[in-house]
């Protein structure tokens, strides 16, 4: 009964106050980083994220639109940020809600101009009712909010007039030729009826380029939001026992992220037992756990627009069995060769690939498949082993970049063997050979899913795992699970 109470306090340890001034700082940096990938002739605009109807009159929690708070910190809605690298003093500009006393009697108080300037560190801030004003005199070439004679905004005004100026949007992905337009791309059309002199730019990779390599600041989040996770992770282990439903694990997991303080989580909870521990993302939680079951859980906590990402498969009677154990250590051995390969300089696909060379061996030796040199092994190890982490928990970044120190991601082999994976095969004569082969091995073996995922930062000492502290080997899991 101890260990909520360690594990809270290992966590405020690890991870150390947090202040409101060095988020400021590193928007204010963050802010920087942006402007310098722009030319001195350009305008970048970024919008909130829209408000979504769940039913009624009723609204989704508001999460933010993750480039939207990466520049401001700010989550809240009908907010837009114009970054002017070119202007004299006011290079970010940001329009926050008009602040109205009924509205707020409703649904909570707005921030006030000063608060947006002390969360975010921008000091020029306008209402978003005179958003349209603004554009309107800065496309005509006219400063806004400044005397006639300012030189606020002339070099934008400057590069209209020539026809070099640019209005850099997030514009991907595109629409394609007969897709309907997506709002920014309409916002463009606007413009371009009614102003002259500027072109369209996707801010897309400047972007994506920056938040794939996280900040001191981003990294100290993402292991907070990492030793969150992993305690819920150890809460959702103790939960499980045969005659509890799935969707018990998936409560008391959840609890944690609240009780720390996390937003909620940074995706659907995956929690399936049995045979719904084969279907990569389950979501019912609503099958009664049997002894004899494993049960696999993907979940991650999304704390202060960080979100890492854990799966772990764990027998729900706290023991495992001789066959669950030979698929089980195959993905752990793939998973711990994925980690060597690791290092700056590698990409993901290397890891990848050292998983696949691992998981081909084994699944022979199981006579799970008969060839190594085809695919026959995606038949059972059916996705990637990696992808980025951190204000999404598959978040933006090049796939075939180099990894340097900065970067956050998952290693995540899996198995999983369900037996309509031969029924699918196309009737040939070699398939049908295939299948008399592997179908003893299909049937002892039939039903379990298993994955073990971990999230990383690589830094210059080498590689850092987020969630080390959940029991991960079979002798790590079959011990905790006796803590019950």
């Amino acid at each position: 009964m101890r260990y909520p109470i360690l594990i809270a306090a290992l966590i405020a340890v690890m991870a150390g106050p947090v202040s409101g001034q060095e988020l400021q700082n590193d928007l204010k940096a963050r802010r920087a980083r942006v402007m310098e990938r722009l030319t001195p002739e350009s305008m970048l605009i970024l919008w909130s994220a829209p408000v979504k109807q769940y039913s009624g009159d009723v609204d989704y929690e508001f999460r933010q639109d993750s480039n939207l708070y990466y520049l401001t910190g700010l989550d809240q809605e009908e907010t837009v940020l114009v970054l002017m690298p070119g202007n004299a003093e006011r290079k970010e500009i940001l329009f926050i809600k008009p602040r109205d006393a009924v509205r707020e009697h409703w649904e909570g108080r707005l921030l006030s101009r000063n608060e947006a300037t002390q969360e975010s560190g921008i000091a020029t801030v306008y209402l978003a009712t005179d958003f349209e004003a603004f554009l309107a005199a800065i496309f005509s070439g006219r400063p806004y909010a400044a005397p006639a004679a300012s030189q606020e905004y002339a070099r934008f005004a400057s590069a209209l007039k020539d026809n070099r100026a640019t209005l850099h949007l997030l514009l991907t992905p595109g629409p394609g030729v007969s897709g309907e337009l997506p709002v920014n791309y309409q916002f463009v059309n606007k413009l371009r009826e009614r102003f002259f002199g500027f072109t369209a730019s996707d801010a897309t990779p400047v972007l994506r380029d920056l938040r794939q390599l996280k900040t001191a600041y981003e990294q100290k989040i993402l292991e907070e939001s990492g030793n969150i996770s992993s305690e819920a992770h150890m809460a959702g282990m103790k939960a499980a026992r045969p005659g509890a439903y799935e969707y018990e694990v998936e409560a008391a997991i959840e609890y944690v992220y609240k009780k720390n303080g996390a937003f909620d989580w940074g995706y659907p909870s995956i929690v399936g037992s049995g045979p719904n521990a084969t279907t990569l993302h389950y979501s019912k939680s609503s099958r009664r756990m049997e002894s004899g079951d494993l049960v696999l859980v993907d979940a991650a906590a999304h704390y202060k627009y960080m979100t890492v990402d854990i799966t772990r498969t764990y027998p729900v009677n706290g023991t495992f069995t001789t066959a669950q154990k030979d698929i089980y250590n195959l993905v752990l051995q793939a998973q711990a060769e994925g980690m060597k390969v690791a290092r700056a300089g590698a990409r993901l696909a290397d890891i990848h690939q050292k998983t696949v060379e691992v998981i081909k061996q084994g699944l022979l030796k199981l006579g799970l498949i008969t060839d190594v040199s085809g695919d026959q092994y995606r038949l059972w190890y059916t996705h990637g082993a990696n992808h980025w982490i951190g204000m999404d928990v598959h978040d933006v970044g090049e796939m075939g970049r180099p990894l340097a120190p900065g970067m956050a991601f998952v290693i995540e082999p899996g198995i999983y063997i369900r037996e309509s994976a031969l029924d699918n095969l196309p009737d040939t004569r070699e398939n049908a050979a295939f299948i008399a082969k592997v179908r003893p091995a299909v049937q002892k073996y039939m039903d379990i899913g298993i994955r073990i995922e971990d999230s990383f930062i690589l830094t210059e000492s080498g590689l850092k795992n987020l969630s080390a502290r959940v029991p991960r080997t079979v002798e790590e899991v079959e011990a905790f699970m006796k803590t019950r």
